[in-house]
C-alpha cells in the first residue's frame, strides 16, 4: 500500500482467542466455562494463555502462575503443548489463503490479510471477515476476532476490540473518530515509560498526541519515535501486508525452576542455548552481526549485555564464546540468577557479509555443518556437546513452551 488513503477498509487483522486454551479445550471439552489457563503447574512457570473466564479475575498471559492462582485459585492449569498449536495454527493460516494470497503472519495466532483484489470473489471485506470466521470455526473449532480499516495499525486495534469472538469494521472515513478518544496506551510503541514521559506533558489520549508539535514530541520520546508515533496518531500508516517477513533477531532464554549460583551450571546453560540459537540461524540462512545476552537477578532486576562482532556469523562456537565473555563481564559472579537468555540481532543473510569470508570460525563452521547434517538424519538427539548430557535439573522455558525437562 502507497501513503494514499483507502477507500474500503480491506486490511484485516484476524486474531485467534485465547488461541492456546481454545486448541486445548478441543479435547478437554469437560472444561469450557471454567477458568482456563495453559501453563506448567510449577513455582516458576507462567501463563501462556488465558480464557476468558480466568481474565475476568485478573489472569492475564505472562503472568507467574502463583499469582494467578491467588487471583483465581479455582484456575484449571493445562500444560501447554506447542506441537498441537503450530498445527492447529497451520490449519488457521491455510484457511486464510483460500480468501487472499496476501497474508502477513504475525505471530503463531495472527495475521494481516489484505483483501483488496478478493472482494470479486468473495463480496465486500464485511462480508469476507463473517466468511473467514466461519470457515475457520466450521474447520478447526476455533473462535476468532477480526477487525477491519484501512491501514494495519487500526485494524490490529480493531480486531482487539472486537473480542471475544467478533467482528468490528472501521470506515476509512471514520478512523480519527475512532483513534482519538483511545488512551495513548494504545499505541503501537508506547510502553509504561514513555506513556509516563507523554503524560508529564499532559498528553493522555492519541488525539492529544494527534495535536501535540513534532518538535515538542521529539524532544519527549526521540525523533523517531516521535515522528512515527505522530503519524500513526494522525491515521497515517502507509505500510502493506508483507507476504514475507524477516526475522530481526533470533534467541533462546530460560527460567531456572530455583536461582541458580553454580558458574558451571550458568555456562552449560550459555552453551545450551548458544546451540540452539546457531541451529536456527542455520537452519533460517542468517547470519548475525551482534551476539546480545539477558540475565534476570533473583530481585528481578534485568540487565542486557551486546556485542557487535567483526563480521558476522551463525557459529555456535562463537556465539556461545561471547555470550560467555559477555556475563563474565557482569562481574556478578555468585549473584543469583532467575532467568537467561542468549540472542543473535542484526541478522543478514548467510554469506553477504564479505568480512566474514576470511573468518575464524571457518573450522567451526565445518563442525556446526557435520553437526546439523546428523541431526538433519537423527533428530536433536543424534549428537551434542558432551557438557550438555550432565542433568540440567528442572528449567522452564517459557518462550518456546517447552516443558521442564
Amino acid at each position: 500500500m502507497t501513503g494514499r488513503q483507502r477507500e474500503t477498509a480491506s486490511i484485516l487483522h484476524v486474531d485467534m482467542d485465547s488461541f492456546f486454551v481454545s486448541v486445548e479445550l478441543l479435547d478437554r471439552p469437560e472444561l469450557r466455562g471454567l477458568p482456563v489457563a495453559a501453563a506448567h503447574d510449577t513455582p516458576r512457570s507462567v501463563v501462556s494463555s488465558a480464557s476468558y473466564e480466568a481474565r475476568r479475575f485478573g489472569v492475564r498471559s505472562a503472568m507467574p502462575v502463583g499469582r494467578a492462582k491467588q487471583l483465581c485459585p479455582q484456575l484449571v492449569l493445562v500444560p501447554p503443548t506447542f506441537e498441537k498449536y503450530r498445527r492447529a495454527s497451520k490449519q488457521v493460516m491455510q484457511i486464510f489463503g483460500e480468501f487472499t494470497p496476501l497474508v502477513e503472519p504475525l505471530s503463531i495466532d495472527e495475521a494481516f490479510l489484505d483483501v483488496a483484489g478478493s472482494v470479486r470473489l468473495f463480496g465486500p471485506p464485511a462480508e469476507i471477515a463473517r466468511q473467514l470466521r466461519e470457515r475457520v470455526r466450521d474447520r478447526t473449532g476455533l473462535p476468532a476476532s477480526v477487525g477491519l480499516a484501512g491501514t494495519k495499525f487500526v485494524a490490529k486495534l480493531a480486531s482487539q476490540r472486537a473480542k471475544p469472538d467478533g467482528v468490528l469494521e472501521i470506515p476509512p472515513e471514520r478512523t480519527l473518530d475512532f483513534l482519538h478518544p483511545l488512551p495513548i496506551e494504545a499505541m503501537w510503541g508506547v510502553g509504561r515509560a514513555t506513556a509516563q514521559a507523554l503524560k508529564s506533558r499532559a498528553i493522555h489520549t492519541v488525539a492529544e498526541l494527534a495535536r501535540e508539535p513534532l518538535p515538542t514530541l521529539e524532544r519527549i520520546v526521540g525523533g523517531a519515535s516521535a515522528r512515527r508515533l505522530h503519524e500513526l496518531a494522525n491515521g497515517r500508516d502507509a505500510r502493506s501486508v508483507e507476504t514475507t517477513r524477516v526475522e530481526k533477531s533470533i534467541g533462546h532464554e530460560e527460567t531456572f525452576a530455583h536461582d541458580e549460583t553454580d558458574a558451571v551450571v550458568l555456562e552449560r546453560e550459555l552453551l545450551r542455548l548458544a546451540t540452539r540459537t546457531g541451529e536456527r540461524l542455520r537452519s533460517a540462512g542468517a547470519e548475525a552481526r551482534t551476539v546480545s545476552i539477558k540475565v534476570r537477578w533473583s530481585s528481578f532486576e534485568t540487565v542486557t549485555r551486546s556485542r557487535t562482532l567483526p563480521e558476522a556469523t551463525n557459529s555456535t562456537h562463537r556465539i556461545y564464546r561471547t555470550a560467555r565473555e559477555l556475563f563474565a563481564g557482569l562481574g556478578a559472579a555468585g549473584r543469583p540468577v532467575r532467568l537467561i537468555g542468549v540472542r543473535a540481532e542484526q541478522l543478514v543473510a548467510e554469506g553477504s557479509d564479505t568480512a566474514a569470508l576470511w573468518s575464524d570460525d571457518d573450522g567451526w563452521r565445518a563442525v556446526d555443518q557435520a553437526v546439523d547434517e546428523v541431526r538433519g538424519r537423527f533428530g536433536s538427539a543424534g549428537v551434542t556437546s558432551a557438557s550438555l548430557l550432565t542433568d540440567r535439573g528442572p528449567v522452564v522455558d517459557p518462550r518456546s513452551l517447552q516443558p521442564p525437562v
